[in-house]
């Protein structure tokens, strides 16, 4: 995966409007000293090469109806099944998650359901109509945290290869 040369500007910027993607441009520029031009110029790189891909509200799934988390890994009849199994699983919009991974499941997918009879709804005439061999559930109980990775100017330093 190619990486991009980002200097302390860049990684001052991606700190903060990681922690907080409300925060105006203006406070931006007041915290990395520079003017509000230019931080809006360093986002609008960042942005342009994929780096930033969008911000978005953390909504509390429990206060709109939605009081089960559930993790699955799906086992495919057919490895060729890929791409149409992603599409359709964008369709359905209680998966928010969908990972390709080694080990043990061909994918992982993240759902979120009204409660635990909806999610047996969902498998069975939602996903289980995709062609899965078979599927493994773990319900979460509740999240404990979630979070952004760390933001920090040369974090290949850390690393021993």
């Amino acid at each position: 995966m190619a990486h991009h040369q980002l200097d302390s500007l860049d990684y001052k910027i991606l700190k903060l409007i990681a922690d907080n993607a409300r925060i105006p441009f203006l406070e931006v520029a007041r915290e990395c000293n520079v003017s509000g031009a230019a931080i809006h110029q360093r986002v609008q790189k960042l942005t342009n090469l994929g780096i930033i891909k969008g911000s978005k509200f953390d909504l509390d799934t429990n206060k709109i109806g939605y009081e089960t988390c559930a993790y699955m890994g799906l086992y495919l009849q057919n490895p060729n099944q890929f791409p149409e199994v992603i599409e359709k699983l964008k369709q359905i919009p209680e998966v928010v998650e969908c990972h390709y991974t080694t080990g043990q499941y061909d994918m992982f997918i993240k759902i979120y359901a009204k409660n635990n009879r909806h999610l047996l709804s969902i498998i069975h005439n939602k996903l289980q109509p995709l062609g899965l061999s078979r599927s493994e559930s773990l319900i979460s109980f509740k999240e404990a945290f979630s979070r952004q990775i760390p933001i920090e100017e040369d974090m290949d330093e850390d690393i021993d290869y």
